[in-house]
């Protein structure tokens, strides 16, 4: 059986209803351009966006720490690929974002508690009270919730991503062919 097909709308089939926010962020990514199949949700979605992405506690690179570690769980080469230019914008070494995929003990331990905390939450559905103890020393009791809801957040992404086999933006993909992510 031949799934729908939902590749990212062109400028001239953007939908009326979400119009609005075609030359923001959603006009900017393949991701939002595929969720404006349903207008409705991409309006919806960009308050919370806004959060997430822009207005969390965690900072730039906690938040790129959880959103790459989330990658690899949901098997995402969209995310992975996206964030790792993102890392790399906001200072982060090849070397850091390479270990996010690999085993916590070999992380800087900052990250590490944050790859804990995202892997609790996929292989148990919850953080333990040690893992919450060591989030709220790190990035406080807000940051918490914010970790949580970045998971949440790219979990829903990377499904639709991996669900309509979404392109990697041209930009990012001319990026990491000119650099390749270094090996560590």
């Amino acid at each position: 059986m031949t799934r729908p097909a939902f590749p990212p709308l062109t400028d001239d089939s953007w939908p009326e209803a979400a119009r609005g926010l075609r030359d923001g962020f959603a006009g900017k990514l393949n991701v939002y351009r595929v969720m404006a199949h349903h207008p409705a949700l991409l309006n919806a979605w960009a308050p919370l966006r806004a959060h997430v992405v822009v207005d969390n506690v965690l900072g730039k690179q906690f938040s790129e720490v959880v959103i790459l570690r989330t990658g690899v769980h949901l098997g995402s080469s969209y995310e992975w690929n996206h964030h790792v230019s993102r890392g790399r914008a906001c200072g982060m070494s090849d070397a850091r974002i390479a270990s996010i995929k690999g085993a916590p003990d070999e992380m800087e331990p900052d990250d590490a508690t944050l790859a804990r905390a995202v892997d609790e939450l996929f292989t148990d559905k919850r953080l333990t009270p040690e893992t919450q103890t060591a989030l709220v020393a790190l990035v406080g009791r807000e940051g918490v919730f914010d970790v949580i809801a970045t998971v949440g957040f790219y979990s829903t992404l990377g499904y639709i991503l991996n669900s309509c086999d979404t392109p990697l933006d041209a930009n990012v993909a001319a990026e990491l062919e000119a650099q390749p992510l270094a090996a560590t």
